[in-house]
C-alpha cells in the first residue's frame, strides 16, 4: 500500500502540488518506508484531536442562526444527550492467508540466511559449515503445499519436519554465536526477523505438542508480527487479519474510540 501511494504520487501533478512540490517530478518523492514512520506516530488521540477540529470549524461554517461562535468554547455537547452509536471493525491487512505450514517454511529460510551471515566470519576457523538441508526441506513442504486438500494427518507430519528443520537450524546459530560469532553483523531488520522466529518456532511447537488450534498473541506473518486473527463469523472469510478499530457516531461525525492489534470488547468504551 505504501508503495503504491508513492507511486501515485509520483504520476499525479495535483498530488505532488499537495505534497509542496515546486514543479512535476517523474522521481520518488520520498521513500516509501517514510509512510510507515509517520503512520506508527499517528494515534487514536491525535485522529480524534483533528475530528474535533474539524468539527468546531464546521459549525462556526454552518451554524444554524448564523451567529459567529466563540473559537474557543467546547464544542462537546451536554452529557447523556443524543443519539450515540457504538460499532467496531477490522482494518484489513496486506498479507496472504497464513497457514502453520507456510509459516514455519518462511522462517526456516530465514534462519538459512542467519547461518550464512554468521557463518561468514568464522569459515577460516570453522571448515565446515552447519549443514541445514535446504532442499530436502523445501521438497518436503511443497510435497504437502502443492496439494489441494491434503488431509490432516499429511499436514501434521509436514509440520513436524519443518520444526524439527526450524529447531536443527537455531540450534546451528547457538552454536556459531558460541563459537565467536556475534549477532551485531546482523542488520535491524535481520535481528528482529531473528527474535521473531524464534518465538513463532516456540508458538509452532507448543501447538503441535498439544495439538491445539489457538495461542494467546499467535503470530501469523512474519513480516508484520503484531497482526492477529480475528473470527468475525463472515460468510465465506470467518477470520480476518488486522487492527481491531472501536469508532463512535454522533450527529453525523464520527470519532475513532480506540484502535488496537490485539482483541478487546468494543462494550467497555461506551460510559452509562
Amino acid at each position: 500500500m505504501t508503495r503504491e501511494t508513492v507511486d501515485q504520487i509520483r504520476e499525479n501533478p495535483y498530488l505532488q502540488y499537495f505534497i509542496d512540490q515546486l514543479s512535476y517530478s517523474n522521481e520518488v518523492p520520498f521513500d516509501p518506508s517514510l509512510l510507515v514512520h509517520f503512520r506508527q506516530r499517528i494515534s487514536a488521540e491525535l485522529v480524534n484531536k483533528v475530528n474535533r477540529e474539524v468539527v468546531r470549524r464546521w459549525r462556526e461554517i454552518g451554524s444554524a442562526d448564523g451567529e459567529k461562535k466563540n473559537p474557543s468554547a467546547k464544542i462537546e455537547p451536554p452529557k447523556n444527550q443524543g443519539k450515540l452509536i457504538l460499532d467496531a471493525t477490522c482494518a484489513p491487512a496486506d498479507i496472504s492467508y497464513p497457514t502453520d505450514l507456510k509459516l514455519l517454511n518462511q522462517a526456516r529460510q530465514h534462519t538459512k540466511k542467519f547461518i550464512d551471515v554468521l557463518y561468514e566470519p568464522l569459515k577460516n576457523k570453522i571448515l565446515k559449515k552447519p549443514i541445514t538441508y535446504r532442499q530436502i526441506a523445501r521438497k518436503n513442504y511443497l510435497k504437502v503445499a502443492k496439494q489441494r486438500r491434503p488431509s490432516r494427518k499429511q499436514k501434521r507430519k509436514a509440520i513436524k519436519k519443518q520444526l524439527q528443520y526450524l529447531k536443527r537450524n537455531l540450534s546451528h546459530i547457538a552454536q556459531l554465536i558460541e563459537s565467536g560469532a556475534t549477532l551485531a553483523i546482523l542488520s535491524k531488520k535481520q535481528y528482529k526477523m531473528l527474535l521473531v522466529v524464534s518465538e513463532v518456532y516456540r508458538q509452532q511447537w507448543e501447538l503441535f505438542k498439544k495439538n491445539k488450534q489457538s495461542i494467546e498473541d499467535r503470530i501469523v506473518s512474519l513480516s508484520q508480527p503484531q497482526i492477529r486473527p480475528r473470527v468475525r463469523g463472515k460468510a465465506g472469510q470467518p477470520v480476518e487479519f488486522g487492527a481491531k478499530l472501536s469508532a463512535s457516531s454522533f450527529e453525523r461525525y464520527v470519532f475513532l474510540d480506540r484502535s488496537s492489534w490485539d482483541n478487546f470488547n468494543e462494550s467497555g468504551d461506551f460510559t452509562a
